[in-house]
């Protein structure tokens, strides 16, 4: 199950994720993944992403806006600047969130988290020159 997880990708993964209540593609690639339900900023429309995080307590999840180190935040970062309100799925658990961006000591500690469970962030930082969001979702 782990090593057909590990090749899970966009709408692929979000459909595993769901129909399986996290069974399938929960665990990928070494990390922990949570599906995050933002409202398109421009459509109106529901949009689901699927994202690494790192608990930060036992009702905090972290995710980096990293895009790859693209130029640009993603869009569902975007989307969240537009509408903080989200809905993430971790495994079988849909939560109401919302999200805040973090900065400061708090950031580095929880980028310092996140690099441990995806090493690939700080290669990311690296190839822009942009500030990667730090996020962190707490239940409304």
């Amino acid at each position: 199950m782990a090593d057909e997880d590990d090749n899970l990708f966009g709408q692929a993964h979000v459909d595993a994720y769901r129909a399986s209540g996290g069974e399938h593609g929960y665990d990928w690639r070494g990390t922990q993944i949570l599906l995050l339900t933002t409202t398109g900023r421009k459509s109106g429309e529901p949009r689901t992403t699927p994202l690494i995080h790192v608990t930060d307590g036992e009702r905090r999840w972290v995710v980096i806006a990293s895009k790859g180190g693209a130029p640009e935040h993603p869009g569902w970062f975007a989307n969240l600047e537009a509408e903080p309100d989200a809905t993430i799925q971790v495994k079988a658990d849909e939560i109401p969130v919302r999200m805040s961006v973090v900065e400061g000591p708090d950031r580095d500690r929880l980028w310092g988290l996140m690099t441990e469970a995806w090493p690939a962030y700080d290669d990311y930082a690296a190839k822009t020159d942009r500030h990667i969001p730090v996020v962190l979702f707490e239940p409304r």
